[in-house]
Formats: C-alpha cells, sequence, structure tokens
C-alpha cells in the first residue's frame, strides 16, 4: 500500500495584536510568518474592516420611518436598522430578520455589520469593497500568492453558520469544471466549483469563533487556479431565488 503523503498544510497566525485603524495587517502578519510563493492567506472581515476604521458610532445614525418599521418588526435597535439599509443596495426579507444584498454583492443577514468586541454603542461594517482590500493586501504581502476576506454566513436550508468568502485576490472564485469527463467517460455540464467558500470554511474551522478566536490562517501546498470564475455572487439574470423573496 502506497504510503499517504500530506498534500496541504495550514497554519494559523498567532500574536496578532488588536486591530487598530491603519494598522498594516500585511506588514503584520509577515512579521510572525515566512510567506512562500501560492501561499494562501485567508483573513477574517473584521480585522481587515477594524484596520480600514470601518468603526461607526450608532448615536451617528437618524432612522428613516422605514427603519422604524423594520425595527418593530425584528426587534432590533433603530439605528441598527438605519446601518444595515445604508450598507445594503436590496432588502430581500425585513422579518423575521433582515436578509439584504450588500453593496459589494453578498447576500447576508443584517449585511454582515458586527455587534461583537466591539462596544456597546459602537458596530463595526464590512470592508466596503472586500476584493479591493484582498488586492491591496495581496500586493503588500511581496510573494506571488492570493488572499481571501472571510466572514461567517448562514445557509438555505442548512443549521449553523459557515465561512465564506467576501472578497479575494490572486485566485479564481470558482473552477470551471464544464466539458470535463467523470469516471464513465461523460461530460459534465453544469458544475462549477465555489473554491474561495471552499477555502474560507476550512479556514473558519481553524479560526475559531468568540474570543478565543485566531484572525488569520495560512494554507501552503494547495494547488487552485489562479484566473477563471470571477465572483460568487449569483448574477441577477440567472437568480432564481430573489424574484420570490421578493413576491
Amino acid at each position: 500500500m502506497a504510503a499517504s503523503v500530506p498534500s496541504m498544510q495550514c497554519f494559523v497566525i498567532r500574536g496578532l495584536p488588536i486591530i487598530k485603524q491603519g494598522d498594516d495587517i500585511a506588514l503584520l502578519v509577515k512579521s510572525l510568518f515566512d510567506f512562500q510563493d501560492g501561499d494562501v492567506l485567508c483573513l477574517a472581515s473584521t480585522i481587515v474592516a477594524k484596520s480600514e476604521g470601518r468603526f461607526r458610532e450608532l448615536e451617528s445614525y437618524h432612522p428613516t420611518d422605514r427603519a422604524l418599521e423594520i425595527a418593530r418588526n425584528v426587534g432590533k435597535d433603530p439605528r441598527f436598522v438605519q446601518a444595515v439599509l445604508d450598507e445594503s443596495e436590496e432588502v430581500l426579507l425585513d422579518q423575521p430578520f433582515l436578509l439584504v444584498v450588500t453593496r459589494f454583492g453578498h447576500v447576508g443577514v443584517n449585511a454582515g455589520i458586527d455587534q461583537s468586541n466591539v462596544g456597546d454603542a459602537r458596530i463595526l461594517l464590512l470592508p466596503k469593497d472586500p476584493s479591493a482590500s484582498a488586492k491591496r493586501l495581496c500586493a503588500s504581502l511581496g510573494k506571488d500568492c492570493a488572499v481571501i476576506i472571510t466572514d461567517t454566513c448562514g445557509r438555505p436550508f442548512r443549521a449553523g453558520v459557515a465561512g465564506v468568502a467576501v472578497g479575494w485576490a490572486g485566485i479564481a472564485a470558482l473552477r470551471d469544471w464544464r466539458g470535463v469527463q467523470d469516471l464513465h467517460g461523460k461530460a459534465l455540464e453544469i458544475t462549477l466549483e465555489a473554491i474561495v467558500d471552499e477555502i474560507a470554511a476550512m479556514a473558519n474551522l481553524l479560526m475559531g469563533e468568540a474570543g478565543d478566536g485566531t484572525p488569520a490562517v495560512v494554507f501552503r501546498d494547495l494547488l487552485y487556479p489562479r484566473s477563471g470564475g470571477d465572483s460568487v455572487f449569483m448574477a441577477k439574470d440567472k437568480d432564481v431565488i430573489r424574484p420570490r423573496l421578493r413576491r
């Protein structure tokens, strides 16, 4: 029997300080880890958002009539609801919770706004353009690496949250298997593999949650396409779910 050999290595980067606005995350992770070409760095969206100063004070929001009505339906602070609306391109559900499309295309509850570890009267928005953030970080690493910015998200028809990619650079979002033959010689017709989401989910498993979380993970010796599918966000003209939610 052939001996098993590792096909991928995973490294949890420990020792990062509490991230503040203006911190150079690429410089910080490089001080703790020796990157090689081909590595994939996964970062929790929270630390990227903190470095970009995406904190907001709830008192800075002035709820509209719509925000007040939604707040009554979902049992949230109207100021928080207004923050969600401000970060959203479209509201898909306004009860029993707020499911929205963010301005960069991600669909999630409360526009991914975080109220954990930021103080009682503050919130943390997602990065304004996570893929642009990932591109800047990728360039700053100084190696031929990929960067994925992750967040946790619920899934339709399944309990619990899992890690997903909200931004990426240096890696294709999708791997296209269409036209590749299966074991029986039949060509696949529709299979697109969401690579960045699969890696993000694996990273989230290693990062952990709550106060003991470690927000940076590196994968090495992982084979991945550098170009190809541009986005995991479903195009509006192909999305069969949104029109039904609107009804």
